[in-house]
């Protein structure tokens, strides 16, 4: 007698993130770094002539540097990006009884494709995936889709291309500012800084850049004040050639050599405390900021897994438009 074919599951979301390290070790960062900057998507570089460079030469350089930075930041749990990630899965997963609700990375474990072939074994055959980048951008929007491309075989699958208009995920933002500052009073100047990108994608057509801009306007609404009120400015350049601007260092910098003294700063675009900003702003940005003559860099945390955020996602879920 054959074997049956699986009942079919309930439908599935995936909340996924860029990834991280599974340790604060050399070997661990540059396993990591190797498969992130190995996509073509994040270094559009020939590959006969990157992989010897990346091997051979920036990942021995740069893992135990990278190793370092994310031992400063590093929670009981793991990575904050990983510990933050799991919280909102599990708190979206409350608010959608009918559904199973997990996150995946881009790169490193739980990997997006191994939890598609996962779910596909179990009997689902429809999912929509969430990714945590509210702005589109062809380095991280388009590699998850690629990913889905290559892996979602045998599956409806379905992606949400972007959020950084809708209006309930500014009011979260506006009303983490509002919180932060209710506690701890207002800086001189409110920055919102998000990942930068080269110029030339932009040009090419990358509409990342002008979804930063519209984020900003929503945010500026949903806090009742004007859009000039917000500085936008772009992190974590990498590489020698122009990304776009203005840089928030260098912003910082300058700030801190006008006078101004302190600075709240918060990361839009990143739906999950990491790296980039509990290391490169909170620590790195605050103290070159000091050392130009400013006093206090006072970092809003992102949404990680917080109610508020859970709800945005879980009605984004629910909802038909931008699904594709």
């Amino acid at each position: 007698m054959g074997m049956s074919a699986p009942l079919e599951a309930p439908p599935a979301l995936i909340l996924t993130n860029l990834g991280t390290p599974e340790a604060a070790t050399p070997a661990a960062i540059s396993a990591y770094l190797r498969e992130f900057l190995s996509d073509p998507r994040v270094v559009q570089i020939p590959r006969w002539l990157w992989q010897p460079l990346l091997r051979w030469i920036i990942l021995p350089r740069r893992s135990p540097k990278v190793a370092h930075k994310y031992a400063s930041i590093w929670l009981d749990g793991g990575s904050p990006l990983a510990v933050h990630t799991a919280a909102l899965a599990r708190a979206v997963q409350e608010r959608l009884p009918d559904r199973e609700v997990g996150y995946a990375m881009r790169y490193g474990t739980p990997s997006l494709a191994q939890t598609l072939a996962s779910l596909r074994e179990r009997g689902v055959r429809k999912v929509r995936v969430l990714p945590l980048y509210p702005q589109y951008s062809t380095t991280t929007t388009a590699s998850v889709a690629d990913a889905i491309a290559a892996h979602g075989a045998g599956m409806r699958v379905e992606m949400l291309h972007d959020y950084h208009a809708d209006p309930d995920w500014a009011a979260a933002i506006a009303s983490s500012i509002r919180c932060f500052h209710a506690e701890h009073g207002r800086g001189q100047r409110l920055l919102l800084s998000f990942h930068g990108i080269p110029e030339r994608l932009v040009r090419a057509g990358d509409p990342y850049a002008d979804q930063c801009e519209t984020s900003a306007r929503a945010i500026a609404h949903a806090l009742g004040v004007e859009r000039e009120a917000l500085t936008l400015t772009f992190q974590s350049r990498f590489g020698p050639e122009r990304w776009l601007q203005p840089y928030t260092l260098q912003t910082l910098q300058a700030l801190a050599r006008e006078g101004v003294h302190t600075v709240d700063v918060v990361c839009p675009g990143f739906a999950a405390d990491c790296l980039e900003t509990l290391e490169e702003i909170a620590l790195q940005n605050a103290e070159a900021f000091r050392e130009a003559g400013g006093e206090t860099i006072r970092y809003i945390r992102c949404l990680n897994g917080s109610p508020a955020h859970a709800d945005v996602l879980a009605k984004l879920a629910g909802s038909d438009a931008g699904w594709a």
